[in-house]
């Protein structure tokens, strides 16, 4: 077959009728030089802007719908020529330091030669009313950081290497980034985690370079141990590490063997022989795995002083200082509390878990025991705090971050001052905080987690609330009954079925009724089920509710890619939900004034850790960076750290854990079924204060109900738990 031929064209890019934040896909109008009509072009053109001049390489295409259009093989940006292209130019935002006003001064002092004195005599910015000499020189900065990523750019798409990473590497490296791709690639591997394998692994396969085998088995081993951490997996078994990397990346068995072994002489890996499967561990997670079982034994071995107060002593402090009554399963917790050093505590909605550490708080108190309370994320520490009326931190907080030194101050050395520590939604502590956590706690401090164990685990490896359950090595109290009036809610009766397995009743409701505090809207296809969703947030439920929406519901989904994932629905609410999308420009294509966004990683300088929800409010086009409000508290990203946020109309079930919200709304469709899992399902559910509406399919609920088998984690806490003892 004939391959079409390939076209190029030069001209500007007029506008961008579409954009996918992830995948950099753009389809743009396109005006070609000495061409009055435009063009529609598509294809992969990261970081592209109205106004800007492209020198475009594709083929022609004819869409059945939208007629010709031009596919976009590959791209080169040029520098514009002529004072209206120079102003399109710049009224584009891509220079840092240029806005509007400023752009026009430029233009109106230096004409044609506006970005030939910025690049080769920026001092002379200054004879521009309103540019000073600091302001000239962060302009010169500006210029010279976006030409440079624009210079990255080019290099990473000669190497098959996604363009969009540039900026991460120019933030990484500043101006040395391209003499490192070029010369020692693999340093970039060591330094970005996991993007950074996968470039420079790129860049020294299509360049000339000399391959080491061995310094290249290196780094793969290294990336499939980060890539299992970020699977939730705490070690990958030595065989199956090997046998992975030798097949995945082409390398000799000899050459990964002496890879292994240079690692593990170094300090970077542990390898543990006399452990089942003989685990290889990245050496963090196995000093936070050890940690954990050796400390918890050892806390578990120290005796108890006497206990200061008996059954009946708890049960007259509760009624007399919260005036609640417990049922015997929450006081033979609480008792257990003085008996032993180390409790776990789980159980489903409505069996008390909250009246329980309210109760904790108030017991304590009366006997003048000293006690913290803590919890994963900054939405659950403020739960707590609320429903208990004490403070209550992070746990990332409570340990205190040294960001000149790279760990948290609280450690054996400088440990909490507490003789008890209680966390809420424990099982979304991974084992590296979990770790963190152990060694702080003085050895004769109390330690009480709370959780429910049928939740989805951490997001971050491990599984140690689970784990530390499964090994019988420390106390743990299943709390069962479900009280009266949580028994009422729907919400919390079919989250119960579903954790026993059995399939709620899906009565669906037509267009017009309305909404139930549990509600199920039968849609057939993937796109009925996302229209629905829209018109849902704005439309049945602010006429019903008089919500304001964003801030009060939140859509949840299983999985990310498709028209039921969080890309589509995020961009489809975004549109809908957010009046300045139509109105003005937005901060790297992606983010507008108002939007709801959600923090993707923990940043230690900034404060903000990973599933954190805020909104946008203030947009800088001229400085390149954007605000957002965290619950009362405004952070300052740059456009190059935009990277770090995501649209948060729809997240995923999993960054949902330790929040809850009024309302909450699930595609359930038999499209996500890789995803669909009981415990997912049910997770899902116990987000909801409200009200929650399942959209889709009774079949995909009866497939999540049905599929109750997690995919299990490689972890040894249990085993490590059982050897201690």
């Amino acid at each position: 077959m004939t391959k079409a031929p390939q076209t190029t064209l030069e001209g500007q890019i007029e506008r961008i009728t579409f954009r996918n934040a992830e995948t950099h896909f753009v389809i743009a109008k396109f005006r070609p030089k000495e061409q009055a009509s435009l063009i529609t072009v598509l294809g992969h053109l990261p970081e592209t802007r109205p106004g800007e001049t492209l020198r475009l390489q594709g083929q022609w295409k004819q869409h059945p719908r939208f007629g010709q259009q031009l596919e976009v093989l590959r791209f080169e940006v040029l520098l514009p020529a002529g004072v209206e292209e120079i102003r399109r130019y710049l009224l584009s935002g891509l220079i840092k330091g240029i806005g509007p006003k400023t752009a026009e001064r430029l233009l109106a002092h230096f004409q044609a030669e506006t970005l030939t004195v910025i690049e080769k005599e920026p001092l002379r910015l200054t004879e521009v009313h309103g540019i000073g000499a600091e302001k000239a020189r962060r302009i010169a900065e500006a210029w010279q950081a976006h030409h440079q990523v624009r210079a990255l750019m080019d290099f990473l798409q000669a190497a098959e290497v996604k363009p969009s990473y540039a900026a991460r590497i120019y933030k990484t490296y500043g101006a040395e980034a391209l003499e490192i791709l070029r010369h020692d690639p693999y340093r970039v591997a060591a330094d970005i985690a996991r993007i950074g394998f996968y470039i420079a692994d790129a860049v020294v396969r299509h360049s000339d370079l000399p391959i080491d085998d061995c310094e290249r088995a290196q780094a793969c081993l290294k990336f499939l141990l980060e890539e299992a951490g970020e699977e939730g997996h705490v070690f990958v078994p030595r065989q199956a590490l090997v046998d992975r990397c030798s097949t995945a990346f082409n390398l000799d068995f000899e050459a990964v063997a002496k890879a292994l072994d240079h690692l593990a002489a170094e300090g970077t890996i542990t390898i543990c022989p006399e452990a089942p499967a003989s685990p290889v561990y990245l050496k963090a997670l196995y000093v936070a795995e050890t940690s954990i079982a050796q400390r918890l034994q050892v806390m578990q071995q120290i005796p108890m002083p006497p206990a200061p107060v008996d059954a009946a002593d708890i049960l007259a402090t509760v009624v007399r200082r919260l005036a609640i009554h417990l049922s015997p399963e929450q006081l033979a917790a609480l008792e257990s509390l003085f008996h032993h050093r180390v409790v776990i505590i789980t159980g489903g909605p409505g069996t008390g878990k909250t009246t329980l550490i309210r109760a904790m708080a108030a017991v304590f108190e009366a006997v003048g025991r000293k006690y913290l309370l803590s919890a994963p994320t900054g939405r659950a520490a403020r739960r707590m705090a609320e429903v208990t009326g004490r403070p209550a931190a992070t746990l990332h907080k409570l340990l205190g971050y040294n960001l000149s030194e790279g760990h948290f101050e609280r450690d054996q050395d400088n440990p909490l001052e507490t003789e008890v520590l209680i966390v809420d939604e424990a099982s979304m502590v991974d084992a590296l905080l979990m770790g963190s956590l152990i060694k702080a706690l003085p050895l004769q401090a109390g330690l009480i987690l709370v959780g429910d164990v049928f939740q989805l685990p951490s997001v971050g490896p491990g599984s140690v609330l689970s784990d530390l359950i499964e090994s019988q090595a420390l106390p743990a109290f299943e709390l069962k009954e479900v009280f009266r009036q949580a028994a009422q809610s729907p919400i919390v009766a079919k989250a119960h079925q579903v954790r026993r397995g059995e399939l709620p009743e899906l009565a669906p409701i037509g267009p017009d009724e309305p909404l139930q505090e549990f509600s199920f809207i039968a849609q057939d296809t993937l796109e009925a089920v996302a229209a629905t969703i829209v018109d849902l947030c704005t439309r049945r439920l602010p006429h019903q509710l008089g919500l304001e929406i964003a801030r009060q519901t939140q859509v949840l989904t299983p999985m990310h890619k498709g028209v039921a994932g969080t890309l589509n629905l995020n961009q489809m609410l975004q549109t809908a939900l957010n009046p300045n999308v139509q109105t003005s420009t937005a901060l790297g294509g992606r983010f507008y004034l108002t939007d709801k966004v959600m923090h993707l990683r923990n940043n230690y300088q900034k404060e903000v850790f990973n599933g954190e929800i805020g909104f946008v409010c203030d947009v800088d086009l001229e400085e390149k960076q954007l605000s957002v409000d965290f619950d009362g508290r405004r952070v300052i990203y740059d456009e190059a750290e935009l990277d770090e946020l995501s649209p948060a109309y729809a997240i995923s079930v999993h960054k949902s854990q330790g929040s809850e919200y009024p309302v909450i709304i699930l595609p359930m469709v038999t499209q996500h079924y890789v995803m669909l899992q009981r415990n997912l399902l049910y997770t899902a559910l116990t987000r909801a204060r409200h009200m929650v509406i399942l959209v889709g399919s009774a079949k995909a609920v009866r497939v999540a109900v049905e599929a109750d088998q997690p995919r299990q984690r490689q972890t040894l806490l249990a085993w490590r738990m059982k050897a201690e003892g």
